[in-house]
């Protein structure tokens, strides 16, 4: 049996077409016949080589969406037929001291799917079992696809923003995550200040129409002090900018995998115990928290969607921040 997929073969140069033997799953493996797969921006990073070290040949995508069509022999909880999400957290070793203490998003044997595993630019997929979500039956293919990493990752910012008391939230970089996340943040009571490129009006009107308070460039002030400020723009120089937008105690959350090199700023716009923190990959309880509360409150999802054999144009659509919200590939 054959499937098409489109590869990376060498970093920085386009995807190819490739048809391939469909995967046999491992016995704690499950093979996904792949419906949809979010374009996020961790993929661009893999793609341009700023992660180290992909597996190559490589099959992108960990936003998969996809129907379970075999099981292998020691899984259990899943079946065929059951509709699933597989997300960029795709093996942990369970055993380094960091998945004993519940940080298995920091495992040192950890692998991630679409970077050092296969992910979804293709019709078909494995995962482990024991890493996949069941997904919330009111979203469709393409709708639920983005919340598999722009919502976990961006909820999982969220809730070390939460830490900083108060209701002032600011969010730097309006794409995938931030739309998901201001409708959380809303239903919750937060004010969201939304910072965009600026001079991207376009972008502050879909802030504002998603549930911002207010949107702008992100070389404004905001027009009162946050509380708390996540970064989803991959700018280090946006750092300095929002320990400048957060009051004393507040906190600043670096939601992105990669980032641009920080530069240098004055020891007292950090003082006052002020906090900057990374947010690294997710854990399944992330997962498991962030589909009931999709569960609970229908969050809405703007897609443009793609077929898969231009999942290159899909890429160089998220560089250039051509659509509002998320970008999809249907396989």
């Amino acid at each position: 049996m054959r499937m098409r997929a489109m590869v990376l073969e060498e970093v920085g140069k386009p995807l190819v077409m490739r048809e391939l033997p469909v995967p046999e799953p491992a016995p704690h493996q499950v093979l996904v016949r792949v419906r949809a797969c979010g374009v996020c921006r961790t993929d661009l990073h893999v793609f341009d080589g700023e992660l180290p070290n992909p597996k190559l040949p490589l099959i992108l995508g960990h936003e998969i969406v996809g129907e379970i069509v075999a099981v292998g022999a020691a899984v259990s909880g899943l079946r065929e037929g059951q509709r699933v999400g597989i997300p960029w957290l795709g093996e942990t070793c369970g055993a380094c001291l960091y998945c004993k203490a519940g940080q298995e998003n920091l495992c040192d044997h950890a692998r991630f799917t679409g970077y050092t595993l296969d992910g979804g630019y293709a019709e078909y997929t494995v995962a482990d079992a024991r890493y996949v979500f069941p997904l919330p039956d009111a979203y469709e293919d393409v709708a639920v696809a983005p919340l598999l990493c722009a919502g976990l990752i961006g909820y999982r910012s969220y809730r070390f923003a939460r830490e900083a008391w108060g209701n002032r939230l600011g969010i730097y970089g309006f794409g995938a995550a931030a739309h998901i996340l201001v409708q959380i943040a809303v239903r919750d009571g937060r004010r969201v200040f939304a910072f965009t490129r600026p001079g991207d009006y376009t972008g502050q009107d879909f802030a504002r129409q998603m549930g911002a308070w207010w949107a702008g460039g992100s070389d404004q002030m905001p027009p009162e002090p946050l509380d708390a400020a996540i970064l989803f723009a991959p700018v280090g120089e946006l750092v300095p900018r929002a320990l400048q937008a957060v009051r004393k105690g507040g906190i600043v959350v670096c939601g992105g995998i990669h980032m641009s090199d920080i530069p240098s700023f004055p020891y007292r716009w950090l003082w006052e115990e002020r906090v900057v923190r990374s947010v690294a990959n997710l854990t399944r309880r992330d997962g498991e928290e962030f589909f009931e509360r999709a569960r609970q409150i229908h969050i809405e999802t703007h897609t443009t969607p793609y077929p898969l054999e231009q999942a290159n144009e899909a890429l160089e659509a998220l560089r250039t921040g051509k659509h509002t919200g998320a970008i999809v590939l249907v396989c």
